[in-house]
């Protein structure tokens, strides 16, 4: 790595460099299983931690995570060294572990509310008329004040939209049980994948991605996701999620001398796969703006062709290594890979793609004002920390140097949407009816009678509570009449157990 402010990424007839102050500008990392992508990866994260910059990226094999141990000065990267005019000295890099599961890394989570109904409505792959729905329920939530942070919360606005289906479809369109079954169906499913670890608060705060260590030198933040890719939709979602706060938080900064963070998305080609028309758009904003918000996005995927040209084009700074070309569709895939280069005469770009060794690769990177370079053929260097995984122990050990034990361990489930309906219904948070009180009369028979005829104002329950009358039908009048008088004659013993049965009632009324 030179000192000059660019990062090392290896050597044809001159040094092949990246410019810290174009590194914002995007770039791509792409190859066929097996051919040094991973590698490259860990070099420019090892360069950009050298320079003070703070990197995040997703392990998709665990082999990443030995960039928290020093290297072991193995022949093949010893002699890789001395060809390229290096010296070979091990190196590690402080190291933070992050884990949607909270099984190999700190846990990390996200409210429903911060992640919206778009990336939602594309977790659970609904269509549209179900992603509709889902809009209403954010629309409904907000307008009532009800907090969205989990999935119970979420559960429960749904069910509460479709009791009230009829009143609310004048306002906000139609709403069916179909559709809201639909959901809630494809939100169980989520939960039995162990989604619903991902949302809840302590939420991830994005400042504690954007740190440097002691030394001055960025701190590399891994999330594990060797068990998380048994959900791609999932972890798509997750990652496109985190650029989005990044986008959103941070400030304009424009050009810097080098990046505030740099984010790599292995296995990118799980963004775009089956993405609607309206996700592609907006990721292709992101990646388009968020550049003047000090932040660089690097896509590591097999092929380009894996990218919409419209967020290709975003990405100046580039390493191509071997690609495979034995049927028609991978030449095709190898010519388009070859234009997207600016061509060097002095090279057959086509050919040299299918010709590269393991640990070499096509590079061209942004320089100047931003004009790419002459595609060149190089060898890559040789990482300084340890390559391929580290042990538990070790990962153990760093996760208790983070400083964000005890940050993020324990969930923490605050009122919400759930406890606030759940109040609204004259039930207690774990679902069993709410004592009939002698004080002011009837209690909470008078209460749900005040509700239902108009005649008294709802309960303050908190940030999810609505005041003024609901209508009451004749049936409800006949059951709370009953209800009243059974529990004056009878006794409160057998008046509580009619009060369940008006709750229940009055529940399956509303459906």
């Amino acid at each position: 790595m030179a000192d000059d402010g660019t990062i090392l990424i290896g050597k044809s007839e001159k040094p092949e460099v990246l410019l810290l102050k174009l590194a914002n500008r995007h770039g791509l990392v792409t190859g066929a299983t097996g051919t040094g992508k991973t590698v490259t990866l860990q070099v420019l994260a090892e360069g950009f931690a050298k320079h003070g910059v703070p990197v995040f990226a997703a392990d998709i094999k665990g082999d990443l995570s030995g960039i928290a141990a020093p290297g072991n000065s193995k022949p093949p990267f010893v002699k890789r060294a001395e060809e390229l005019g290096l010296k070979y000295e091990p190196d590690q890099f402080t190291t933070v572990f992050w884990d949607v599961f909270g099984e190999q890394g700190h846990p990390v989570r996200a409210t429903i509310s911060e992640m919206g109904p778009l990336l939602l409505a594309r977790l659970l792959d609904l269509n549209d008329t179900q992603e509709g729905v889902l809009n209403i329920a954010f629309r409904i939530a907000d307008e009532q004040k009800l907090l969205l942070l989990d999935l119970k919360d979420l559960r429960a606005i749904l069910s509460f939209i479709a009791e009230n289906a009829q009143e609310l479809t004048t306002k906000y369109g139609n709403v069916t049980s179909a559709s809201v079954g639909t959901i809630q169906r494809a939100l169980l499913v989520l939960e039995n994948q162990k989604g619903d670890l991902f949302f809840g608060e302590p939420a991830l705060d994005i400042n504690d991605l954007m740190k440097t260590d002691r030394d001055g030198r960025g701190i590399i933040n891994i999330m594990a996701a060797d068990k998380l890719m048994a959900n791609p939709r999932l972890y798509a979602t997750f990652l496109l999620w985190l650029l989005s706060e990044l986008f959103e938080q941070l400030p304009e900064v424009g050009d810097l001398d080098k990046p505030k963070l740099v984010f790599f998305f292995d296995e990118a080609h799980l963004l775009f796969n089956g993405a609607p028309k309206a996700l592609l758009t907006a990721v292709e904003q992101v990646v388009r703006l968020i550049r003047s918000k000090g932040v660089g996005v690097y896509f590591v995927t097999q092929n380009p062709l894996d990218i919409p040209d419209t967020v290709l084009a975003q990405l100046g700074n580039r390493v191509q290594h071997a690609l495979r070309a034995f049927t028609p569709r991978d030449q095709k895939a190898v010519r388009a890979a070859a234009e997207t280069f600016r061509q060097n005469p002095k090279i057959n770009t086509e050919q040299a793609i299918t010709q590269l060794a393991v640990g070499e690769a096509l590079v061209s990177t942004l320089e100047g004002k931003g004009s790419p370079t002459m595609v060149e053929r190089c060898l890559i260097a040789p990482p300084m920390a340890q390559v391929g995984p580290i042990t538990p122990q070790e990962r153990a050990q760093c996760m208790r140097d983070s400083g964000f034990t005890g940050k993020y361990d324990t969930m923490v489930d605050r009122e919400s949407a759930y406890e606030a309906l759940i109040k609204r219904k004259g039930m207690n948070a774990d679902g069993s009816p709410v004592e009939a009180s002698t004080e002011g009369g009837g209690g909470i028979l008078d209460t749900i009678g005040g509700w239902l005829g108009g005649t008294r104002e709802r309960p303050k329950t908190g940030p999810g509570s609505r005041g003024g009358p609901l209508p009451q039908s004749m049936t409800e009048k006949i059951i709370t009449s009953a209800a009243r008088s059974a529990a004056t004659s009878i006794g409160r013993q057998v008046g509580n157990a009619i009060l369940r049965g008006v709750l229940g009632s009055l529940t399956g009324g509303r459906r």
